[in-house]
């Protein structure tokens, strides 16, 4: 990594324990905490404003919690994740297979260092969609999925629709889930997945963002990003950033950076509203 630091964000509802990791963290000269987050809303800001490296992220917090944190990040934002937990053993090493890394509380000096490690040696070779596809596919096992419903889940690739449709098929474990367009807030593509978060949930299809971009209402639906489709029915505030881009709030309290490449489309979102 050379002379680069490593950017840092520490979640957690615990003013005690965001103190302690940043004291420990203070042990690495190439580490920089830019952002303490008291709740997962705060950290949903602080990764689209910082765009960090690395987020040590607790995962039982009131409202909000880590999963929900993971499931929200827009895949290009996406930080490596390292789960600061006391969950049981087999949470533990579910993961460790599928994050860069676990902290059990309170937290060991050693294994700290040895998560920063990986951290750094996980930069050099990380795809940021690739991450939140297999972090997703971790709370899918974790909230019940069987292995081998997960596994042909990921292989199976729902039917086309077209944009006449009322509903989204999403192949969810051994169930198919019939979304309504109308319920849809957002999509982000995290490589060959698309996310679909609608109602509060989120749920993965196998596509590609221009595969799924055909089969929405482009009258309600609206790229903003490489990898990020919006319902202009949702935005309920839009704010600029710096270089011309601008955030988008949704009715679910959700943001989202809107790029300079689709700045052309803030008129009809401003009009919707």
């Amino acid at each position: 990594m050379g002379e680069r630091k490593l950017s840092v964000v520490i979640v957690d509802d615990e003013p005690l324990a965001r103190r302690g990791l940043r004291l420990r963290l203070g042990a690495h000269p190439d580490i920089e905490v830019v952002a303490e987050c008291g709740n997962g809303r705060e950290a949903l800001a602080a990764v689209g404003v910082h765009l960090p490296d690395l987020m040590f992220l607790d995962i039982r917090m009131p409202g909000m919690d880590g999963m929900e944190v993971v499931r929200q990040i827009q895949a290009d934002a996406m930080p490596l994740v390292v789960f600061v937990t006391a969950y049981d053993r087999f949470a533990v090493e579910a993961f460790e297979l599928h994050a860069i890394d676990y902290l059990l509380k309170p937290v060991d000096g050693e294994r700290l260092d040895a998560a920063v490690e990986r951290a750094r040696q996980a930069l050099d070779e990380r795809a940021a969609a690739e991450d939140k596809v297999r972090l997703l596919a971790l709370l899918q096992r974790i909230e019940g999925a069987e292995q081998g419903e997960l596994t042909a889940w990921l292989e199976e690739t729902p039917p086309q629709r077209d944009r006449g449709a009322a509903r989204l098929t999403i192949r969810d474990g051994s169930e198919v889930a019939l979304v309504p367009m109308a319920d849809i807030d957002w999509v982000d593509a995290a490589g060959d997945y698309m996310c679909v978060h609608a109602c509060g949930q989120t749920h993965v299809m196998r596509s590609t963002m221009k595969a799924l971009e055909r089969q929405l209402d482009p009258e309600r639906f609206a790229r903003i990003h490489r990898s990020t489709i919006v319902n202009i029915e949702r935005v309920v505030k839009v704010g600029s950033h710096i270089n011309g881009e601008f955030f988008l709030t949704l009715t679910c309290g959700t943001r989202l950076k809107m790029s300079r490449t689709y700045r052309d489309r803030i008129d009809r979102i401003l009009a919707a509203g």
